[in-house]
């Protein structure tokens, strides 16, 4: 690392540098034209079209809502047929919830944060492209089912024993348990993308205090996906192996219990709801400043509240259980922690309100917004707390009431603030400004619709109108609230088709935008809008929070080149690696430039899920060993490997290292933050096996016989020795001993197939039959995860040895060797924890008893 103290003054103004430099930005971070365009990795050009896919999804379930409005307009309405209503209500909660709310936060970062944070890209360009073309295939998988009459109609919850029978819901609930688990792979790519993004790609200076609020609450939100998705797919995984298998997962009559699956999917769902509002709240936070004129009010209660929101998040899943028939003090507990999370929300919201006071804020689209966003989500969270209220959500459950206050929480908390960062950051995309006058339209359009349609839910609740109901009886008098509720769905709409209008009307006559029309003090605008490639011209040293209002002539200096990186003399595309707390400099990441490889990856990995969903495993086999290349692929051609030079010289009297290691590498944070997330499924299936243990008087079953435990251990001392090797391995090679770390690797393989085998070998032996209780099936899928798991890691070493073989690894340059070792680590970890579970747990039992 280096100590900045050190930095030289800027170089004079030199318009032949400037010019020289130029060049060579622009050749290094060109992108392609024409169709060969599809191939690009570029931040800017990926996070446009996350955006334009994700309101994409957007509007169609928007028209699905629309046509959920007309069929009940009237009572006995027949404009949708009942399987046809069931497949839309469905599909539009999955859209807004899966292909919208979320996939929205991951585009807008992915498009601001590098600049934001005065960085060319985030550390892994491929990945973001890989997680944007796994959203649209999963997506267009998802959605274009209801085309051909297959959508899922089981609900965006999905709940068993109904979705458990293939009978019951056909193959809609497959595409959607194997297209929402295939998306879901890219909210996590993402998450690990922005992760690492702020924590190493800081510009230099910007200690960790002094990071925008944005940031702060991307870092917040993408932790939670990593915890809460993970979940959802162990979820995911047992209720397909039981509609594809008959795994005893949710059937009572075979030890299962339906109410697994609601545990798993509210573990996810209710951060989920955080997951959505917090970063809105940032957009919010983030835009106040500039358009108050003033520092925001309370930075570090406000970062403080956000982790709080966090946390508390995932203590609240039972909240949406009350109803189930839990013992009273788990809804105690519950409902106190649901209410206790208004508390840390309110700060928030607080602080917000008090920089509106304290500033000089001007009218303007922007704010209109962002003032619409507070008003609404307070009013939904203030239903939020009734229903947090034992009693009262026993009336309210499954009623309109809670529709009503599901609508006032995301759409305020969500929809509002999206809206008003449309508008404030258009002109850092397009250098164009969006039209005030159609702004203004489109807002009062949007929140009169909005109320108009959901304020009257509340009533229809109250007065007992339950949820995801296809048509009512006149008598019940829910027709004048319906229809009135159906009038401002349109209004809504009409207000939306504003917005698109003043979006996409031709603006190319119109004068351009001033570089920063707000005034806006972090460092997003400072890049050169639209036509340059390469985002900031120079990276520079950031000392505060507002550095464009803090630091004097920053802009300019940037512009000219007088900072780090400022030209590309190679043609390759780098970025500066800081230190997670400091942002001191440690080397200089070159990131790879266009390749198909990520929509290869991508298309293979979707045939998988997708062939899979008709049970053709033959063909998804095929395509897993496809996507595994192009996965080898991508690693083999990405910019690792023994650089040409050891150092980079940035400029300024900053030289930095090419090449890092270790925990200094983002690769390794990378596979850290992803074995973090895997870790979180894994402890699903855990949990899956804890839940059958508390809810069954005995578990294992008394018929059961668990795998002898001298067996397991066996298995358990095997995967060891396999661990052992590779901790040899690396050792060696840090140490120039290149044969014996080369026979170390070579053989890794052999002890790890051969304790899987053991294990598996152990459940056989057993007589362990998935089909026949919970117990059988939950110890077959903890062998299977295992062995999935042992695979990727005998993939590791073999592709570490053809690296040391081809030169591409000594023993300075081992990033390889060390992330497979780490991923090592977690694997022995739970290997460990698998043979505890399924060999010695019973054994303790059986003492016990």
């Amino acid at each position: 690392m280096t100590d900045l103290s050190d930095i030289a003054p800027p170089p004079p103004v030199d318009a032949a540098r400037d010019r020289a430099e130029r060049e060579q930005l622009l050749v290094a971070w060109r992108t392609p034209t024409g169709w060969r365009r599809l191939s690009a990795v570029n931040n800017s050009l990926i996070g446009k079209w996350y955006l334009m896919t994700a309101f994409g999804f957007f509007l169609f379930a928007g028209v699905l809502a629309l046509m959920i409005r007309t069929q009940l307009a009237v009572p006995d309405n027949d404009f949708l047929s009942m399987e046809l209503f069931n497949q839309v209500f469905t599909l539009h909660g999955t859209a807004m919830m899966f292909l919208f709310a979320i996939p929205i936060f991951e585009a807008v970062a992915i498009l601001i944060l590098p600049e934001m944070l005065g960085a060319r890209d985030l550390p892994f360009p491929r990945l973001s492209a890989f997680g944007f073309w796994c959203f649209v295939i999963g997506g267009t998988f998802v959605c274009g089912s209801i085309f051909w009459n297959a959508a899922p109609n089981g609900g965006w919850f999905m709940y068993p024993p109904l979705s458990s029978d293939p009978s019951q819901t056909g193959i809609g609930t497959d595409i959607w348990l194997l297209g929402l688990s295939f998306i879901e792979v890219a909210s996590i790519a993402a998450a690990i993308e922005l992760i690492v993004g702020v924590l190493k790609c800081r510009p230099p200076g910007m200690r960790i205090n002094l990071m925008p609020l944005y940031c702060w609450y991307v870092l917040v939100v993408a932790g939670m996906i990593l915890f809460a998705f993970p979940p959802l797919i162990a979820g995911d995984l047992l209720l397909e192996m039981e509609r594809a298998f008959d795994w005893a997962f949710f059937d009572a009559d075979r030890g299962g219990d339906p109410l697994l699956w609601q545990h798993l999917f509210w573990i996810f769902g209710h951060p989920e709801v955080y997951i959505i509002f917090l970063p809105s709240i940032a957009l919010i936070a983030t835009m106040l400043p500039a358009l108050a004129r003033t520092r925001i009010v309370g930075h570090s209660w406000i970062v403080l509240s956000a982790i709080g929101v966090a946390f508390l998040s995932f203590g609240l899943w039972v909240h949406h259980m009350f109803t189930t028939g839990l013992p009273n003090i788990s809804l105690g507990f519950f409902s106190a922690a649901s209410e206790a999370v208004a508390i840390p929300t309110g700060i928030q919201i607080f602080c917000l309100l008090a920089t509106l006071l304290v500033g000089r804020a001007t009218a303007s689209v922007p704010l209109l917004f962002a003032g619409g966003a507070l008003a609404i989500f307070v009013f939904g969270g203030l239903t939020g707390v009734m229903v947090a209220v034992v009693p009262f959500d026993f009336q309210a459950h499954d009623s309109y009431f809670v529709v009503a206050h599901l609508h006032y929480t995301l759409i305020g908390g969500m929809l509002f603030p999206i809206f008003a960062a449309i508008y404030f950051w258009y002109p850092f995309v397009t250098e164009r400004m969006l039209s005030p006058r159609l702004g203004r339209w489109s807002f009062w359009l949007i929140f009169a619709g909005f109320n108009i349609t959901f304020l009257p839910m509340h009533w229809t609740g109250v007065l007992g109108m339950p949820r995801r109901v296809w048509t009512y009886a006149e008598e019940m008098g829910w027709g004048a609230l319906n229809m009135t509720s159906t009038l401002g769905a349109y209004i809504l709409a009409v207000g939306v088709a504003v917005l698109l209008f003043d979006v996409l009307r031709p603006k190319a006559w119109e004068e351009a935008s001033s570089v920063n029309p707000w005034q806006a003090p972090t460092l997003e605008w400072v890049r050169e809008v639209p036509g340059h490639p390469w985002g900031i011209r120079s990276v520079p040293v950031i000392t505060t929070r507002y550095p464009l209002w803090q630091q004097p002539g920053l802009h300019e200096e940037v512009s000219r080149g007088a900072w780090f990186l400022a030209d590309a003399p190679g043609n390759h595309r780098e970025m500066i690696v800081t230190d997670i707390l400091d942002a001191r400099p440690m080397f200089v990441q070159r990131v790879p430039g266009p390749g198909w490889v990520t929509i290869l990856s991508a298309a293979f990995l979707g045939a998988v899920f997708i062939l899979a969903t008709w049970h053709l495993w033959t063909a998804a086999l095929l395509c897993g060993a496809a996507f595994l290349a192009t996965v080898l692929w991508w690693l083999w051609t990405g910019t690792g490997g023994v650089p040409a030079a050891p150092e980079r010289d940035c400029g300024r009297g900053l030289i930095l290292p090419l090449y890092a290691s270790g925990n200094g590498s983002v690769g390794w944070w990378a596979m850290f933050i992803t074995m973090i997330g895997d870790t979180t499924a894994f402890a699903g299936l855990i949990f899956a096996y804890a839940f059958f243990w508390t809810v069954h008087p005995a578990f294992p079953p008394p018929e059961a016989v668990p795998p002898g435990v001298w067996t397991t251990a066996a298995g358990a001392m095997f995967l060891i020795a396999a661990w052992l090797l590779m901790a040899v391995a690396q050792r060696a090679n840090t140490e120039g001993r290149a044969r014996l770390a080369r026979w170390a690797l070579a053989l890794v393989s052999l002890p790890a197939a051969a304790g899987v085998a053991v294990l598996a070998h152990a459940a056989r032996v057993a007589d362990l039959d998935p089909t026949r209780h919970a117990y059988d099936a939950t110890v077959w899928v903890l062998i299977l995860w295992l062995a999935a798991h042992v695979a990727v890691g005998v993939i590791m070493p073999i592709y570490c040895l053809a690296r040391l073989w081809a030169g591409c690894m000594d023993t300075r340059h081992d990033a390889e060797l060390r992330n497979s070792m780490l991923y090592w680590n977690f694997l022995l970890t739970q290997s460990l924890v698998t043979v505890a579970l399924i060999g010695l747990f019973p054994l303790v039992l059986g003492e016990m008893r």
